[in-house]
């Protein structure tokens, strides 16, 4: 008997060491960026032992896109950490309430709309965007709806003004454009409401005021809010470390 009793606090032990495992950080890409935007978080990531998955927005409808990104959650064993950039933060607020494996909400320089908000109405509220000046004219597409782009000239200073000019020429080039339609979307669900969130989020940011951003983090009851002195909206890229260690954090809390 003592044995058996033995083995099965070793086996109790020996579960607790190991512990949870680890859970799926899965990224989402905002407007006017693309999944190769969260590299720098990715090698952090990984190089910590967690497994990644930076997800393509289709950047079509807050509902559309959110349907998309939960079938790759959902396609995922095991707890995830959903994590959205900008536009982004729209669609993970719409979908991670109705998946239970989501434990966690990052909000990277990113929309935390409440029901019936939505990421125009948003920006508007407060002052501090100039992005409105720099888009290009509209893309017509074949169904009548519109593409938006930011000017490749502006880009730099717009969108990623911590960054080196070349790497903003670049993604200027690569940027992906969100239906016009999309950023009018209204708020149908909020997961934060239900789910615990983290906000990171730069200082000299001019797509989202940073203001509107203070102001959604506190109404969600952030579990924690980074502000980057003198970051862009592209936060991810020129503080890929401090959007890690944010991840982490929300990856290990209980």
């Amino acid at each position: 008997m003592g044995a058996i009793v033995g083995a099965f606090s070793l086996a109790g032990a020996t579960a607790a060491l190991a512990g949870e495992p680890k859970p799926t950080i899965v990224l989402v890409h905002g407007a006017f960026a693309e999944s190769a935007s969260w590299n720098g978080v990715i090698a952090d990531l990984t190089q910590d032992g967690f497994t990644v998955i930076a997800a393509a927005n289709p950047l079509r409808s807050v509902s559309g896109d959110a349907a998309h990104v939960a079938s790759v959650v959902g396609s995922v064993k095991g707890p995830v950490i959903l994590v959205g950039h900008s536009y982004a933060g729209t669609v993970i607020s719409d979908m991670a309430g109705q998946l239970p494996n989501v434990k966690a909400l990052v909000y990277v320089a990113a929309f935390e709309p409440d029901v019936g908000e939505s990421s125009l109405e948003l920006t508007d509220k407060f002052p501090g965007s100039t992005l409105g000046p720099t888009l290009a004219p509209p893309v017509n597409l074949a169904n009548g709806e519109q593409d938006l782009y930011i000017q490749q000239d502006k880009f730099h200073a717009q969108f990623a003004a911590d960054l080196p000019e070349v790497d903003a020429r670049l993604m200027a080039a690569a940027q992906r454009p969100v239906n016009q339609a999309a950023l009018a979307d209204r708020a149908v669900r909020a997961a934060w409401k239900t789910v615990p969130s983290w906000s990171i989020y730069g200082a000299a940011d001019r797509n989202i005021p940073p203001v509107a951003m203070a102001f959604m983090a506190g109404r969600a009851h952030a579990r924690k809010t980074v502000v980057v002195p003198g970051a862009s909206h592209l936060v991810m890229v020129s503080h890929a470390r401090e959007v890690a260690a944010l991840i982490e954090d929300a990856a290990n809390a209980k």
